[in-house]
C-alpha cells in the first residue's frame, strides 16, 4: 500500500504540473527553514515533474523511504533535523543525506530529468581542437573510456602496438571524433535525456538540483549553486531557484569547513516545507 500511495501522489503531482503549464500558474514554492536562516525556493514542476514530487513528498513524510539507521520503511518528514553535509566556497552547498557523508539515501533511486536540447548540449562540441570543451575538461578519463579507446580499439590498436602505429591512428581518431557533441558524450557516458520537457533552466546560482553519484542515481540529495555552473549541465536534473533568501545560502556558503568540506559546526535544516504558490496577476 504505501507504494501505491507513493504513485498516487506523484501521479497526481504530474497532472497538476501539466494543468498549471496549461493555465499558466506560478510554480509551487517550498521553504527550506535552517538553523542559519530560511530560504525560499520555486519549483519547476512543469520541466521536472518527478522530481519536484519527490522532493516535496519526502519533505511533508508522504513518501515512505527506508531509514538509513533500521533499514526499515517509515514515512515522515524526511529532511527535518538533516544538515548541509558538503560546502564549498563559490560552489555549492550541498544537504539531503541522512547520514550525513554523502553516501546516504532515501533507499531507492530514479531517472534524471534532462532535456539536453533545450540546454544546448546538442549544438557544442566535446572537442575544441585537439583540447576538451571547458565544460567537461576535467573528463579527460571518462572521454578517453567511452570515445577514443573503442575507437582505438575498432582500428586494431592494442597496448602491444608500436608507437608511430597508435600515433597515425590516433590522428584518424581525432578525426572520426572531431564532431561528438557535449550531448552525445554524456550520453554515451549513460546519461539519458527527455527532449519532451518544457523547456529547461540551466545551472547557475541559486539553482537548486539534485545531486547524485552517476546518471539516474538520484533520491534525496540536492545542492543550491552559490556560483554559475555550466560544466553541470546535463548531469543534473535542475529543479528550482532561490527566489528568497539567498543572502542564508550565501551565509552558509561562508561557513567555516573542515575535512570534506564538512562544516565545523553543523547547519541544520528544520524543515522544508511546500507554501502556496502566488495567485497568477
Amino acid at each position: 500500500m504505501p507504494r501505491l500511495r507513493a504513485c498516487r501522489t506523484t501521479f497526481i503531482w504530474c497532472l497538476a504540473a501539466m494543468a498549471a503549464a496549461a493555465e499558466g500558474v506560478h510554480h509551487p514554492q517550498a521553504i527550506i527553514s535552517t538553523s542559519l536562516g530560511a530560504i525560499t525556493v520555486e519549483l519547476f514542476d512543469d520541466e521536472a515533474p518527478k522530481t519536484v514530487a519527490n522532493f516535496i513528498d519526502l519533505a511533508e513524510g508522504r513518501k515512505p523511504f527506508t531509514d538509513a539507521k533500521t533499514g526499515m520503511q517509515v514515512s515522515r518528514p524526511f529532511y527535518d533535523g538533516l544538515v548541509f553535509h558538503r560546502v564549498i566556497p563559490h560552489f555549492m552547498i550541498q544537504g539531503g543525506d541522512p547520514l550525513g557523508t554523502g553516501s546516504g539515501g532515501p533507499g531507492y533511486t530514479f531517472k534524471d530529468e534532462i532535456n539536453a536540447h533545450a540546454l544546448g548540449l546538442d549544438l557544442e562540441k566535446a572537442l575544441v581542437g585537439e583540447n576538451l570543451n571547458d565544460k567537461c575538461a576535467y573528463m579527460v578519463n571518462d572521454f578517453m573510456r567511452v570515445e577514443i579507446q573503442p575507437k582505438m580499439k575498432a582500428h586494431g590498436i592494442t597496448d602491444q602496438t608500436p608507437g608511430d602505429e597508435r600515433q597515425k591512428a590516433g590522428v584518424k581518431v581525432l578525426e572520426e571524433i572531431k564532431d561528438v557533441t557535449l550531448e552525445q558524450f554524456y550520453h554515451d557516458l549513460g546519461y539519458t535525456y527527455d527532449d519532451t520537457l518544457p523547456g529547461a533552466h540551466k545551472p547557475v546560482r541559486g539553482s537548486l538540483a539534485m545531486a547524485n553519484s552517476g546518471p539516474n542515481t538520484n533520491g534525496s540529495q540536492f545542492f543550491i549553486n552559490l556560483g554559475d555552473t555550466p560544466h553541470l549541465a546535463g548531469k543534473h536534473t535542475v529543479f528550482g531557484m532561490v527566489i528568497g533568501g539567498m543572502d542564508v545560502v550565501d551565509t552558509i556558503g561562508g561557513v567555516k569547513t573542515g575535512e570534506g568540506d564538512r562544516p565545523n559546526v553543523p547547519v541544520v535544516i528544520t524543515s522544508i516545507r511546500l507554501v502556496a504558490a502566488p495567485p497568477k496577476p
